[in-house]
Parts: C-alpha cells; sequence; structure tokens
C-alpha cells in the first residue's frame, strides 16, 4: 500500500474546544469567525500572495480526533439519518473515514501581518479549536460552484430549528458580539440525533463558556452558563 506523509501547515484558534456543538458543516454559522495561525516555518507572507482578491478558501484539514489507523468501515450512521440508517462511507463527510482528511469553505474575512506571521481570518469554519490545516487553497466560483447538483439523501432531509430559551441573567454572561452566534448554534440542534431525552443535560463548550440546557419537543431551555 501506497503512504504519503503530510505535515501541518497551521492551526485553526476557534471558540470550539470540543467537538461536542461544532457546526455540522461549514458555512451554517456564516458569522462565526476563526483564525488560521501558520507554523512557524510557513509563516511567510510571500506565501499569501494575491490571496487576498478571494473571498473564500477552502481548507484542507485533519480529524485530529478521529484517527482510526487500519479500522475501515465501509459504512457509517449520519447524524442527519437519526443515527440508525447507514450509508457508505465515501457517500457521507462523515470523520470516520480511511484517511481522516475533511475540506472546508470558508469566507475570508481579514488577512494580516502579526507577531505571529500572517494570520487569516475567516468565518463559517466547522473547526475545533487547534485542528490541524494541511493545505489551503482560493474557492475558485467558475469551477467549485455547481448550481443544479444533487445533494443525494440529503436533498430529502426536512429540518426543523429548535426555539430557544435563555434566561436573560444567563445570556449577559455571554460577550455581547458572541450571543446571536450561541443562539444559532443552539438552534441547530447540537444534540446526536438519535438522543431525544427530555431529562437529560447537555453541555458543551463555547468561547471559553460551559453552555448547559435541555430540549422538550422543539423548545431548547439553557439552563446554565458558566465561565471555563
Amino acid at each position: 500500500m501506497q503512504k504519503f506523509s503530510i505535515q501541518t501547515i497551521a492551526h485553526i484558534r476557534s471558540d470550539f474546544s470540543e467537538k461536542f456543538g461544532i457546526p455540522r458543516q461549514s458555512g451554517i454559522l456564516k458569522n462565526l469567525q476563526s483564525q488560521i495561525i501558520f507554523e512557524p516555518e510557513f509563516r511567510n507572507a510571500d506565501a499569501l500572495r494575491g490571496l487576498s482578491d478571494f473571498s473564500h478558501l477552502w481548507l484542507v484539514w485533519i480529524f485530529s480526533e478521529n484517527i482510526h489507523e487500519g479500522n475501515f468501515h465501509p459504512t457509517v450512521r449520519p447524524p442527519r439519518l437519526g443515527g440508525n440508517t447507514r450509508m457508505g462511507v465515501f457517500a457521507t463527510r462523515s470523520s470516520f473515514r480511511p484517511n481522516p482528511i475533511a475540506l472546508s469553505a470558508v469566507k475570508i474575512e481579514k488577512i494580516e501581518m502579526t507577531a505571529e506571521g500572517p494570520v487569516i481570518t475567516v468565518s463559517g469554519a466547522d473547526l475545533m479549536d487547534g485542528t490541524p490545516i494541511v493545505d489551503i487553497k482560493p474557492y475558485l466560483p467558475f469551477a467549485d460552484s455547481i448550481p443544479n447538483a444533487s445533494g443525494g439523501f440529503t436533498d430529502k432531509l426536512t429540518f426543523e430549528f429548535l426555539h430557544v430559551q435563555i434566561p436573560e441573567e444567563e445570556l449577559q454572561k455571554i460577550p455581547e458580539e458572541k450571543r446571536a452566534i450561541l443562539e444559532k448554534i443552539l438552534a441547530e440542534d447540537p444534540r446526536p440525533a438519535y438522543v431525544n431525552d427530555s431529562e437529560r443535560l447537555f453541555g458543551f463548550s463555547f468561547a471559553g463558556f460551559e453552555i448547559q440546557f435541555t430540549v422538550n419537543e422543539k423548545n431548547l431551555f439553557v439552563q446554565k452558563i458558566h465561565k471555563i
């Protein structure tokens, strides 16, 4: 079997310190910003020459928390299908793959030189804080956008947002510029699709806070927010 060596060129700096709560696809939370921090050997402004003329990027990154070498499974259970229906791994974007490689389209917000070298601020990323990035490519509208493409089984899915209720005293703990993003994350329902327990207390970390909530039918109730 032929193998290749891939090196990390950068890491993401985001508000998500764990997998739970991260958007299931890139671009869902368009106002969610994060930063691409390059490794020392790639902190060369010349490598980004011309990039500011593009509006979007492809990020090629590693499912660093889901590496299972030698454990190939031909089918997986997509969360959006309730976690009970099996589909071919190559018909999904599951993180459990023969090679733990992911692809995300993000919007470039700004590129600036800092003490850490060139830093790219992007919006819409679905990466956990610290996730290794192995390549960056410009998004090309004439080639990458296919208006009449079919979405397979995802075309048949229907999705209803949850009604989010956050007590004002809890919401005030979150920085104002991150409140709308938090509400959108919760409305998207971060729970596993196969879990439906109105008594269960769920929790995830976001922007340095632990968010604890319960869900009853289509209503999500934030119970507690505390600083980590």
